[in-house]
């Protein structure tokens, strides 16, 4: 991990340092004082998330830490798009004609393209499946409302909640899941913007259970679990617990722990011949699952990439970076996350809530 994080950021500077050479050759011919206004505020842009998280925990304002966040975090994306759009144009100098515009049109492209992913993230899908079980439980059906990745906190501050928790509720489920990465890099916003109270707001007749995901562990997993034990949320770790209608929940700590214990271990508490879901957040030995007949594993983690072409990656990445799939008699599902990490822009993905209504035999 600490490899791919290195390679990230070398890519990220590489990105950098090729836009602003190439609009230093664009302000060539302008005045010195631009030149260097120029230059502060594209290495302010480019460097806020980086500063932002340093800091995170330094006690520093939240509203300038929410700032740099959101400067820092969308600026990620403008980097990818721009210095690709400008990349194509440097081709078609290169190998076709001289072309004068390209810094500009790339500008525009990439600002059209970023109001388009903004919009698609503020509009998250709505996913409903009807899935057999083909065990018995103490009812004939159960109607789940499964949601990952919120990444409460300098991104997802309390008023995108809001809206969450009420797209929630509006659904009426008897049962609310999170599958890890409800909180982001620290509990400090959860805690100063009191977000306890609007997740204190869904209702389930059978309440909400999560396990953590990896971001819990970056937050510092103790302050997650002090955080989340003044909310109505049932934090499931390396547990098993039996609901009154008789389906058990699965809940596994996230793979940052590596002393977590094995699916086979966790089995042993359940009772195989009656219905059993699994939450884990991040989506891997699928087939340890299946081999284990849980009826149902709901992750997140993966985003799907969040936008273009990253996608492609972890399509290849994981056995299943996003969506749904059946194997045997176990129901599989991956959701891309209800919002994201870092830059508020889903290109090529969706932000989304996962309705599922269980019928058992």
């Amino acid at each position: 991990m600490p490899i791919l994080l290195f390679l990230i950021l070398g890519l990220y500077l590489i990105g950098n340092f090729y836009i602003y050479f190439r609009g230093g050759q664009m302000l060539a011919t302008y005045p010195t004082g631009v030149k260097v206004l120029f230059s502060l505020l594209y290495w302010a842009c480019a460097l806020s998330l980086i500063f932002t998280f340093v800091v995170r925990k330094s006690g520093l304002s939240l509203k300038i830490l929410t700032f740099t966040h959101e400067v820092g975090s969308a600026w990620l994306v403008f980097t990818l798009y721009m210095a690709l759009f400008l990349l194509s144009f440097d081709l078609v100098r290169l190998f076709y004609k001289p072309f004068a515009y390209g810094f500009h049109l790339s500008f525009a492209f990439t600002l059209c393209l970023l109001s388009y992913g903004y919009y698609n993230y503020k509009h998250p899908k709505t996913q409903e499946f009807t899935l057999s079980v083909n065990k018995p439980a103490e009812t004939s059906t159960l109607k789940v409302v499964a949601v990952s990745d919120l990444h409460l906190g300098l991104g997802t501050g309390k008023e995108a909640l809001n809206k969450y928790v009420d797209r929630i509720n509006e659904q009426n489920p008897d049962l609310i899941l999170i599958s890890g990465d409800l909180i982001d890099n620290t509990v400090l916003p959860l805690k100063e913007e009191r977000m306890d109270e609007e997740l204190n707001r869904l209702k389930a007749s059978l309440g909400v259970y999560m396990v953590p995901g990896n971001h819990e562990y970056i937050a510092n997993i103790e302050e997650c679990k002090d955080f989340l034990r003044s909310t109505q949320i049932h934090l499931l770790c390396d547990s098993v617990v039996t609901l009154p209608n008789g389906v058990q929940l699965i809940g596994r700590d996230d793979r940052q722990n590596h002393h977590r214990k094995p699916l086979s271990t966790l089995l042993e508490q359940a009772d195989v011949s009656k219905p059993m879901i699994l939450l884990d957040h991040q989506p891997y030995d699928l087939e340890k699952t299946v081999k284990g007949k849980v009826d149902l594993q709901f992750s997140g983690h993966t985003h799907r990439g969040q936008v273009w072409p990253i996608n492609l990656l972890t399509d290849y990445l994981f056995d299943i970076s996003y969506g749904y799939e059946r194997r045997e008699d176990t129901h599989l599902y991956v959701s891309s996350g209800l919002s994201l990490w870092g830059p508020p822009f889903r290109i090529g993905t969706n932000s989304e809530l996962v309705v599922f209504n269980l019928k058992f035999k």
